[in-house]
């Protein structure tokens, strides 16, 4: 097969954030910020990115998603269709116990 025969789909995701997940990224300092943008655009195209670490949540939060910005800091969000994912909430462990 030629190179020029191979194609390439790539799906994008469409991104929503809550007006909390904004307040909260507002609030990440600026190299995980940085980090945001760099994840997020692997997210985009790939919510299940192994550099991610994408993981469902359990318990009263059964229902969502989280994935990794470093080891202490996470992105809750859930899958509202096909494709769509609305960002919940972003910031340390603490985002879990204050969600809801």
């Amino acid at each position: 097969m030629e190179r020029a025969d191979r194609v390439k789909v790539v799906i994008s995701w469409q991104i929503l954030y809550t007006q909390e997940c904004r307040r909260d990224v507002e609030r990440l300092s600026s190299q995980l910020k940085n980090r945001l943008e760099v994840l997020g655009a692997l997210f985009e195209q790939n919510p299940f990115h192994p550099r991610l670490h994408t993981h469902k949540l359990t318990g009263r939060l059964r229902d969502l998603w989280s994935f990794s910005l470093d080891f202490h800091h996470r992105v809750i969000f859930e899958f509202i269709d096909s494709h769509t994912v609305l960002l919940l909430r972003a910031g340390d462990h603490s985002i879990y116990r204050h969600y809801r």
